[in-house]
């Protein structure tokens, strides 16, 4: 047995999926079967049992699975003990996508020699950060609610802003005029929905509920944000997503009683210092204030509504000069 067989064990386990695992650990399905085979031999025996629904521990996994969670669990923290004193980086994950402006702002509001920035899914960027890894990143909440309840080393967040869900059209639709869309208005527009793996998917679904029981009809499944925006633009289809996740090129409609959906800082306990973890936080929350500014329909909205976004307090003020 070795570190890496644990870590591959107690991804499996949190996953509850070969497929899934294989997709985090980035390697072929196959070969980390095989690799599961080798190292349930080690181990004298099946660590799990395999169906079409996915994957159950066994009595031997029972047993075993605590022990190699310990296992990893202290490894990381050699690691991230080590990081937070030998590094001179501070290594900053982002979901969806990372604008060169946003390494601006960290760079100039952090103390570090140097800043990095890396855009990976959110689900891999909360395992970077609780890794070591990452020393921070930047998820939508819906990530860090799928391992508040597994057994992982401690984890810290700060709510950045509660990112209203939009509705984003081809310019010149009529709806895009509208004050508010009601969901009844919604059920006649052809759709580019989110892959099922999406972190948005979920988000997606608790509005598409809404329209029971007549289902949009679905022109495509987009892998992420930008992608659906080209699908709004191009087939002049409809979209849900944030404000903040919408192109240019495309109109944005607030929607009557719609979701949130919250953007999240996320480290690990005690590995940055609590003076630059603040910094960190107000440089984040001026900067989604500065890009909410260039995104006229929102920012208006957002000085229309101050209350629901408590936490960007003073940066809400206008720009000098307007």
């Amino acid at each position: 047995m070795e570190l890496r067989h644990a870590r591959i064990l107690t991804v499996i386990n949190r996953l509850g999926s070969i497929s899934k695992a294989a997709s985090e650990l980035n390697v072929p399905q196959s070969s980390l079967t095989a690799q599961l085979r080798r190292i349930e031999k080690a181990l004298g025996g099946e660590i799990f049992l395999r169906s079409v629904q996915g994957v159950a521990l066994t009595k031997r996994g029972e047993r075993l699975l605590p022990l190699l969670s310990e296992l990893v669990q202290q490894a990381d923290l050699v690691i991230v003990e080590a990081a937070s004193h030998a590094s001179e980086v501070f290594r900053f994950g982002s979901a969806e996508w990372t604008p060169p402006s946003l390494l601006d702002a960290l760079r100039t509001s952090l103390p570090a020699p140097e800043v990095q920035t890396e855009t990976l899914s959110p689900d891999a960027a909360v395992d970077a950060v609780r890794r070591g890894a990452l020393t921070v990143a930047m998820v939508p909440g819906v990530a860090l609610d799928r391992v508040r309840d597994a057994t992982e080393l401690p984890l810290e967040a700060a709510l950045i802003a509660r990112e209203p869900v939009w509705l984003a059209l081809p310019q010149g639709h009529p709806l895009s005029a509208t004050e508010a869309v009601r969901p009844a208005d919604l059920q006649a527009l052809n759709w580019v929905c989110y892959a099922r793996d999406h972190w948005f998917h979920s988000i997606e679904s608790k509005m598409f509920a809404r329209f029971e029981p007549t289902r949009p009809e679905v022109l495509h499944y987009a892998d992420g944000h930008h992608e659906a925006m080209n699908w709004v633009r191009d087939a002049r289809a409809a979209a849900l997503t944030t404000p903040t996740g919408a192109t240019s090129d495309v109109s944005l409609v607030p929607l009557c009683d719609t979701v949130n959906s919250e953007m999240l800082v996320v480290w690990r306990r005690g590995s940055v210092a609590r003076a630059t973890l603040q910094r960190l936080v107000d440089a984040v929350r001026r900067y989604y204030a500065e890009y909410a500014r260039s995104i006229p329909r929102y920012w208006a909205w957002i000085c229309e509504h101050p209350e629901r976004f408590p936490e960007l307090g003073a940066f809400l003020r206008p720009a000098p000069g307007l």
